[in-house]
C-alpha cells in the first residue's frame, strides 16, 4: 500500500517503512504526527484519487531526526561590470519514518 502525502509545499509517494526528508517540521524526535493531506492512496490496481484530498485516509509518521542538507553554493557574476556576488544556503529538514496508512 502506499500513499501520496503534501507536506512543505511538496508532494512525496509513501509507503510504510520507508523513510524520506522532508521541509523542517516543528516537532520534537521520537514524536508521532499524523498527517492528514492525502491526494492519493494506492494498494495495487487500487487507487483511490482525491479532490484535492481523500476523504478520511491519514499517514502516521515517526520523527527520527532534524539535520541540515549539503551546502549549495551560488555565485552569481555580471561579466566587464565588476560584480560578482558568493552566497551559501544549507536547508533544514526533518526526517520522516512512515508508519500506518489508513484510507
Amino acid at each position: 500500500m502506499y500513499a501520496v502525502i503534501k507536506t512543505g509545499g511538496k508532494q512525496y509517494k509513501v509507503a510504510a517503512g520507508e523513510k524520506i526528508k522532508v521541509e523542517q517540521i516543528t516537532a520534537d524526535v521520537g514524536q508521532e504526527i499524523v498527517i492528514d493531506q492525502v491526494l492519493a492512496v494506492g494498494n495495487g490496481a487500487d487507487i483511490k484519487v482525491g479532490t484535492p484530498l481523500v476523504l478520511g485516509a491519514s499517514v502516521t509518521v515517526t520523527v527520527i531526526s532534524h539535520g541540515r542538507g549539503d551546502k549549495i553554493r551560488i555565485f552569481k557574476m555580471r561579466r566587464r561590470k565588476h560584480y560578482q556576488k558568493r552566497q551559501g544556503h544549507r536547508q533544514n529538514y526533518t526526517e520522516l519514518q512512515i508508519g500506518a496508512i489508513a484510507g
